[in-house]
């Protein structure tokens, strides 16, 4: 069985370790807040001026004027902090976040991402993406393995407008999870019932397996 958002979101979550100040893009990533582990404290960090968000609420944690940077209603915890998205951005262009978690369009074998724009589609703007992809220490992507089509969105180059190049250090998708190297995608685990060649068809850029692959634990 492929992994679904939420379960993407809980094994990305396993990557974030005690002490981390870590930045959530819109989509899939918002999930992560979620699933941080008990015993773990971390610092997640949203582009439009806060440090400190927790869980999504329940109804009658509902606040209206806090958000995060896709627009959707958040918690805050105690010695949370909100600011200017000016500030926000000198956080992130000063390389103050450990940790980056995107969501993407497409991600090349060399860890190039595309996640902002898609030609002929019109989009709000390109967002905080390019400053993140820029400055950040260590970006992991959360995204679908394929397009609606079938066709692979894990590619030798990307077809899409460029946000970074050779940025993208992991990546978990609903089939799998894969570490970039400079000869292309790692395969480290394969989601429940998914089987290595299910992968190796739906992945274009280089795949390499090593020895026996484990499914994802969640």
């Amino acid at each position: 069985m492929a992994l679904d958002k939420n379960q993407i979101a809980k094994r990305i979550a396993q990557e974030v370790k005690n002490g981390m100040y870590v930045n959530l893009g819109i989509g899939i990533p918002t999930l992560v807040a979620n699933y941080i582990p008990h015993g773990i404290e971390v610092v997640l960090q949203s582009e439009n001026g806060l440090l400190g968000m927790g869980p999504f609420p329940t109804e009658d944690q509902v606040d209206a004027d806090l958000i995060n940077a896709g627009k959707q209603t958040i918690t805050t915890l105690p010695g949370s902090s909100i600011f200017s998205s000016a500030d926000s951005f000198g956080m992130i262009r000063g390389e103050h976040v450990d940790l980056t978690i995107l969501g993407a369009m497409e991600v090349s074998e060399e860890g190039d991402i595309a996640n902002w724009k898609i030609p002929g589609k019109m989009v709000k703007g390109m967002g905080g993406a390019m400053d993140l992809v820029a400055s950040a220490k260590n970006i992991i992507v959360a995204m679908q393995h394929t397009a609606r089509d079938g066709s692979s969105k894990l590619l030798k180059e990307c077809t899409l407008p460029i946000t970074g190049l050779k940025c993208v250090k992991k990546i978990v998708t609903d089939l799998c999870v894969m570490e970039v190297t400079d000869k292309g995608f790692k395969l480290l685990e394969r989601a429940p019932g998914v089987s290595v060649e299910d992968i190796q068809k739906a992945t274009e850029g280089t795949l390499i397996v090593e020895g026996d692959i484990p499914e994802v634990q969640l």
